[in-house]
């Protein structure tokens, strides 16, 4: 009996096999995020377990995860004993991460200040390397209704289809309109085009008695509001 017991300790498991253990035994908060990646990829290679294979790629992100879903297959892949499959794996789990942030932010949302439009919309795009401008629909009490993305790429009043947005927010039922887009280069400066596109969708909401209460330029850390700076 005590050579049975012995066996199940945890000093006594091979490395690669301790992460599932110890899940499995103290639950998923006891687990580091090295020991959380491990078990996404199963093992590691020739010299090393895929816990100490798991530290090195996340030293190399700084122990940032945010950063780490910022890799591609091929960055992954030059981790030895990263195959494309294992690669696939991480990133398919850190986007369900982060989709699952943006799930949760709109499932409780009401809009109350514009950190709650940020809190909402940074898991969205404030990671991502290109432009998207995304509108979101209030009802009479402040509460998300809908978030849909308007546009992808850079923004002009071009690719701003007003008759699309207003369609979308009578469908809906919304009585405001809060305006996002982000900016990967990280500047928090409203352009003139950002500015042109927040008066034309302002001035055509409003003959629909539709008010476009904001527009948040969002980034990874941080967010510019329009009318936080009494410029909307």
């Amino acid at each position: 009996m005590s050579d049975k017991s012995t066996s199940f300790s945890i000093k006594n498991w091979s490395q690669d096999d301790q992460p599932r253990e110890k899940l499995l035994y103290k639950g998923k908060v006891a687990l580091s995020d090295a020991e959380l990646v491990a078990i996404l990829i199963g093992s590691g290679n020739r010299q090393e377990s895929a816990v100490a294979l798991c530290k090195r790629i996340l030293a190399s992100t700084d122990n940032n995860l945010s950063q780490l879903g910022k890799l591609s297959i091929k960055q992954l892949m030059e981790f030895k004993g990263i195959g494309e499959a294992k690669a696939i794996t991480i990133i398919a789990a850190l986007e369900l991460g982060r989709r699952r942030r943006g799930g949760e932010a709109l499932d409780k949302m009401k809009i109350t200040s514009s950190k709650s439009v940020f809190e909402l919309m940074q898991p969205v795009i404030g990671e991502l390397p290109h432009e998207e401008f995304w509108i979101i629909y209030l009802n009479n009490s402040n509460k998300v209704i809908h978030k849909n993305q308007l546009s992808k790429g850079g923004i002009t009043g071009t690719l701003v289809d007003t008759r699309l947005v207003l369609k979308t927010a009578l469908e809906v039922g919304a009585v405001g309109l809060i305006l996002t887009h982000n900016h990967p280069s990280g500047t928090l400066k409203p352009s003139q085009a950002d500015k042109d596109v927040t008066s034309k969708l302002k001035i055509a909401a409003q003959s629909l008695d539709i008010k476009v209460l904001d527009h948040l330029i969002i980034t990874e850390q941080s967010y510019f509001s329009f009318a936080d700076q009494s410029i909307l």
